[in-house]
């Protein structure tokens, strides 16, 4: 703990923040060890899926100062990543319901939030030395075995939604969270209350029911996991649910209510680059493995690599609706085979997959905004 010099009060350190592109700061104390059971049940009931990791850190992530030694608050701080379109949610729902179109989360239609975030989370700490001189800090932003959503929420970021992510009133869910384990004593800023109520949409929505309960993700149904974290094959019986989304998913965020509040970005490297917000299963299941490297440059896509990539399109592809057009659908058919000789056995066994079901029909036809259920 730092007794002085003094660290700048945190209202100087959020007009320094709002600068960067920062949409609120707030405080935590790392104190968060009653986290600790919660996340041990989780990983008990297995539903961190082959996210090792998660297991093997645990202890870093309920007992910060063992990642950190030192470390007694956490600077939390948010950045939006809503698109400036005002319609953003009904445009999102519309590409989902255009089966021959690509989906890809909206945070990742942009510039790698884990950069941009953490590049200018490290400005702000440069700022804060610049101010009191030096002193202890490390900078995260998703890169670490930290409990990002929990401190954030203790920071009064928001609340923790029944999807398991932040929500915050004005701002919806629609933002990155950026972490600063410092050893200033700063103040903890005090918890937001919650405004789900009796609201189930999240819960309803998802595709294929990996929110189990309020607050309980199982992370081997949820898409996010089965096209970006899971390297193995997509399990058959859940493919289906996956429609055109080739990475992430986004249902659980575009039905909430909350979202209606969601403000507008003022950061443009998260602008949609690639033409990914209006691209083809067939144009982007053509790319061989050097244009996928170069069209992913700087993207958060990158990370899952042209494998995956592959695999995941190619369950979109099998997904087509049976009301698309025959040369779309042809097109489709010449796009699969062409890779049935791929070298790798994962792309070549969702390839078949894939040429199955469009052999059999399809899809009869999916609504991918369903009928708001009541709460």
């Amino acid at each position: 703990m730092r007794a002085d010099p003094s660290p700048p009060s945190l209202d100087t350190v959020r007009q320094w923040a709002a600068a960067l592109g920062f949409a609120s700061a707030g405080v935590a104390r790392l104190e968060i060890a009653d986290a600790e059971p919660g996340l041990r049940a989780w990983l008990e009931a297995g539903w961190h899926g082959t996210m090792d990791y998660m297991a093997r850190h645990a202890d870093l992530r309920v007992h910060p100062t063992r990642l950190v030694p030192g470390a007694v608050s956490a600077l939390m701080v948010r950045m939006d990543y809503t698109p400036e379109d005002p319609a953003w949610v009904d445009h999102a729902w519309a590409t989902l319901a255009e089966s021959e179109r690509a989906y890809v989360a909206r945070y990742a239609l942009g510039r790698d939030y884990h950069k941009v975030v953490r590049a200018r989370l490290q400005r702000l700490a440069d700022q804060i030395a610049q101010a009191m001189g030096p002193y202890g800090y490390r900078v995260f932003c998703d890169s670490a075995p930290v409990m990002e959503v929990e401190l954030a929420r203790r920071a009064g970021l928001g609340w923790r939604g029944k999807h398991t992510l932040l929500i915050d009133r004005s701002h919806g869910s629609s933002f990155f969270l950026g972490t600063l384990y410092t050893d200033l004593d700063w103040p903890e800023t005090g918890e937001s209350s919650a405004h789900c109520g009796r609201c189930t949409r999240c819960i309803t929505v998802c595709p294929t029911g990996a929110i189990v309960e309020p607050y309980r993700l199982d992370a081997r149904r949820c898409i996010a996991y089965l096209t970006i974290e899971s390297a193995e094959p997509i399990p058959r019986e859940l493919r289906p649910a996956l429609g055109n989304r080739i990475f992430g998913c986004d249902d659980c965020q575009l039905v909430c209510p909350w979202n209606g509040f969601a403000q507008p970005s003022v950061v443009q490297d998260f602008a949609p680059r690639q033409g990914l917000d209006h691209a083809t299963l067939v144009e982007l299941f053509g790319w061989d493995q050097t244009t996928f490297e170069a069209r992913t440059a700087g993207s958060s896509i990158r990370r899952i690599g042209h494998l995956r990539w592959l695999r995941n399109i190619a369950v979109a592809l099998g997904n087509l609706s049976s009301d698309t057009g025959p040369d779309v659908i042809e097109a489709a058919r010449a796009a699969l085979r062409a890779r049935l000789d791929h070298p790798s056995p994962l792309v070549r066994e969702h390839v078949e997959w894939a040429l199955e079901r469009l052999d059999s029909g399809g899809l009869a036809g999916l609504d991918p905004n369903p009928t708001e259920p009541e709460g």
